[in-house]
């Protein structure tokens, strides 16, 4: 029986159900300590997928940032760039390092990281003699920023770039899958992400012997040696076999996810679209996004209701909703770093947090649950909400 209020989740699991074959084989052969053949097979099949020269998988995709920036050599007194406009995950490992981030900020074309204000960041960087000794670039809800721009201006400094894909699995820049520009990629496998193993991340890139170095890291950094002997720092950063054989049967079905996800945005936009002052997260061309979440703007000029507005009245029915990230040069923890807007007089990253909300996104959700986050907004916006 179907509950006509049962609760509409923003984003949750969509299991595929030949996940159980791979959890089965780890109990049936008794690998259930992190490590194992689920392990590597899901390495092995992700990177193929996207084009990596290698991957390691991680316990978190915030695992994975962090096994990069030490990767790169990052320290004590070393700055970041970091988009702004982004969950913190983002920047957090960067406080692990004992770094300093500069946070970057969007532009309207992909709300990703503008390179306008990154190349203004490096020129003034470079005038202090203190360039970035990596720049983290995050492609939002599944939209890949302008990454032949952004590239271009890090190589210019000789700067490496760790591309943040934690929502951007299996969306392509130019034909070329997302996480794979940068020296290092990162994806998430959390319980809300487009594919999941309940927690977990990978680490891709080019570099084997970078890989190589992040697994004995990742693994408490155990030198070779019959004893416990350690040389360096380490982390418990490995992902359990148990849960990489859930990521292997949830990777077969990626695409499948993909199409659903897009399918949601466009019925959104079908119905949504035509309402005066709405506008929804562009895709820019040559680009191919995922839709991981639909986000949608309000315009304050022609709608007289804010987001939180419309959060509280859908989950008055039982539907969640949430407003578009907080930019992180706005957060407590991050008082006082350094920030670099896209335009003196437009801060657009925080004109995309004032007027942003995120939709109900799942793969999972029917024709009817969505018609039913619908009929909510339409009856909030297309009422009394109209200036």
């Amino acid at each position: 029986m179907i509950l006509m209020n049962a609760r509409i989740l923003l984003s949750p699991p969509h299991m595929s159900g030949n996940e159980q074959k791979y959890i089965n084989e780890a109990f049936e052969t008794n690998w259930i300590a992190p490590l194992g053949p689920n392990v590597n097979a899901f390495e092995s099949e992700l990177s193929n997928y996207v084009g990596s020269g290698g991957a390691a998988a991680t316990s978190s995709g915030t695992a994975a940032i962090h096994l990069a920036l030490e990767l790169l050599g990052v320290g004590k007194g070393d700055t970041v760039f970091c988009s702004s406009l982004t969950f913190v995950a983002s920047a957090n490992p960067i406080l692990y390092s004992g770094a300093t981030p500069v946070f970057i900020d969007s532009e309207d074309e992909t709300w990703n990281m503008s390179p306008i204000a990154l190349a203004r960041a490096m020129e003034v960087a470079q005038s202090r003699r203190q360039l970035p000794k990596a720049v983290i670039v995050v492609n939002l809800y599944g939209q890949s920023a302008k990454m032949d721009e952004l590239m271009a201006i890090c190589d210019r400094y000789e700067v490496p770039v760790i591309e943040d894909a934690a929502e951007s699995l299996g969306s392509l820049y130019k034909g070329k899958q997302s996480g794979t520009f940068g020296q290092y990629g990162v994806y998430s496998f959390n319980g809300n992400k487009i594919i999941t193993t309940s927690g977990g991340g990978m680490l891709v890139s080019d570099d084997l012997d970078g890989l190589a170095r992040s697994r004995f890291l990742a693994t408490q950094a155990r030198d070779a040696a019959k004893h416990y002997q350690h040389s360096s720092v380490g982390y418990n950063y490995r992902m359990s076999n148990i849960l990489a054989g859930v990521g292997r049967a949830q990777l077969e079905v990626l695409d499948e996810r993909i199409e659903a996800r897009r399918a949601v945005y466009e019925r959104y936009v079908e119905a949504l679209a035509s309402i005066q002052g709405v506008e929804f997260m562009p895709e820019l061309e040559g680009t191919y996004s995922n839709r991981w979440l639909t986000a949608m703007l309000l315009d304050p000029g022609k709608i007289s209701v804010t987001p939180y507005e419309l959060i509280d009245a859908l989950e008055a029915e039982n539907i969640e909703a949430r407003p578009v990230w907080k930019p992180l040069h706005l957060q407590p923890l991050f008082e006082g770093c350094a920030f670099y807007a896209h335009a003196e007089d437009d801060v657009v990253s925080e004109r995309l947090f004032a007027s942003g909300i995120c939709l109900p996104s799942g793969s999972s959700m029917t024709v009817e649950e969505q018609e039913r986050v619908i009929g909510v907004v339409c009856g909030v916006l297309c009422g009394q909400g109209i200036v």
